[in-house]
């Protein structure tokens, strides 16, 4: 996933000055607890921090209440009633209904977001400027140039962020990446994937959620470059309307229960992806892959292994799971663990803000595809991010006019000498931030 990564990296521009908020400069000295158990060769506990304490909140509350090594000792929710029944059923010290209590606690090493996608983006940045390390839940903001800002934010700070993209935990999608690495069904082909809900939600769900391929074919298309291996190259989006008539008065793709996707990888390599807001055989979640030498794809999973045989039906007893916390419970509860081993161990994480920030790319360009009636490439939509510095960005939409100094970049080869390096890599090379600003400050 070379050169797409270069392109988008290259708009996370980082720089020496610390994170700058509106109202003034936060410079964090406080050594992390991971560098202290590096140091001294201990693991001290991490101690961790959950916004939200909605179903995802919960869910990852669990699982990082049994996970080694790490200790909830704050949470908060806005209905302050929800965090303090939290807080008693998993054993919380502490729990509030302001989210900057848990951002600025002292003892805090490291904060799960799991709060409503509009608020994400402030919170990294404020974790960061308070030098917290970050799990949050998709997306990172609800627009490029933000997710650009908070990813920046981190880089600079030097702090983790990993993104909450669970289908990359699930156990059968993580056997058909297996297969593919391993050569199984020899080289990939065809990619297909398929998304399809028991029921659509309500209508005020729908308005002024971004439409279906930023709030449901997100996960598809990034399940697509997960099993691709590879940065995607451009897309063919349609979309209709089947089952609920009441939203057709919304804008754009908001006005869409059904809609299917072309995406173009190197080497000939298409993937294809459905989704419809109703199955009415239960929570319909597949995957495919067509090689050389063999195909490999997923089953939908269901509560039992009970088939019943009848003169009139032979199959499961039970309909495959209805509710996305049920089908997704493991991924969720392995993405948080993934994410509590990478703090114990001061390891790389196994999903980055680069991630988030291609799998929100991919839903842009999906929605331009359906609008304009057209194959979309994708560095199209990151040739509208400008940044005036790391966290200063604005989108140029259909503009033929550029600030100073900022011209599209056309080439992602050629962006190598503007990544930024991550928190990792800085430890890597302890020069490498350092040189990038140098160079960086010349252009």
């Amino acid at each position: 996933m070379v050169t797409f990564r270069i392109a988008l990296v290259s708009l996370l521009v980082a720089c020496s000055s610390a994170f700058t908020s509106p109202q003034h400069h936060v410079v964090v000295t406080r050594s992390s607890v991971l560098q202290m158990a590096a140091e001294s060769g201990a693991r001290e506990p991490v101690k961790v921090g959950v916004i939200g304490c909605g179903r995802i909140g919960i869910v990852h509350l669990g699982a990082i209440n049994k996970a080694p090594g790490v200790v909830p000792i704050v949470v908060s929710n806005p209905t302050v009633s929800k965090a303090e029944d939290a807080a008693k059923r998993f054993g919380v010290p502490k729990f509030t209904s302001d989210a900057m209590d848990v951002i600025t606690d002292p003892e805090v090493d490291a904060v799960w977001i799991c709060s409503p996608s509009q608020y994400h983006a402030d919170q990294i940045k404020a974790c960061a400027a308070n030098g917290k390390h970050v799990f949050c839940e998709k997306p990172i903001a609800t627009d490029l140039a933000e997710t650009v800002e908070a990813i920046n934010a981190c880089n600079e700070a030097g702090v983790k962020l990993m993104i909450g993209l669970q289908r990359r935990f699930d156990p059968n999608f993580l056997r058909v990446r297996t297969a593919i690495e391993n050569k199984e069904v020899g080289d990939t082909i065809i990619i297909k994937t398929c998304s399809r809900d028991p029921s659509p939600p309500p209508y005020e769900y729908v308005k002024g959620g971004g439409g279906i391929f930023n709030d449901m074919a997100v996960h598809d298309l990034d399940m697509t470059r997960f099993l691709a291996g590879e940065d995607p190259i451009e897309i063919l989006a349609v979309g209709s309307c089947h089952i609920d008539k009441s939203i057709e008065d919304l804008p754009g793709s908001e006005a869409f229960d059904t809609a299917s996707c072309i995406v173009r990888y190197p080497n000939g390599v298409n993937a294809m992806v459905d989704v419809c807001r109703q199955s009415s055989y239960g929570y319909d979640q597949r995957a495919e892959v067509l090689g050389t030498k063999g195909m490999i794809a997923t089953d939908n999973v269901y509560p039992n292994t009970a088939k019943i045989y009848k003169n009139d039906f032979t199959g499961n007893a039970d309909m495959p799971y209805d509710f996305f916390l049920s089908r997704y419970f493991e991924a969720y509860v392995t993405e948080t663990e993934a994410f509590c081993r990478s703090l114990v161990e001061d390891t790389p994480v196994p999903c980055t803000g680069i991630d988030g920030l291609v799998a929100l790319t991919m839903s842009l360009a999906a929605d331009k595809s359906a609008a304009e009636g057209r194959w979309v490439k994708f560095s199209e939509i990151i040739q509208q991010v400008y940044c005036e510095s790391p966290t200063e960005c604005n989108l140029l939409v259909d503009s033929d006019v550029f600030p100073d100094g900022f011209k599209p970049v056309g080439n992602f080869k050629d962006l190598d000498k503007l990544v930024a390096p991550d928190v990792d890599k800085q430890k890597e090379d302890s020069s490498i931030l350092s040189s990038f600003n140098s160079w960086f400050s010349k252009v």
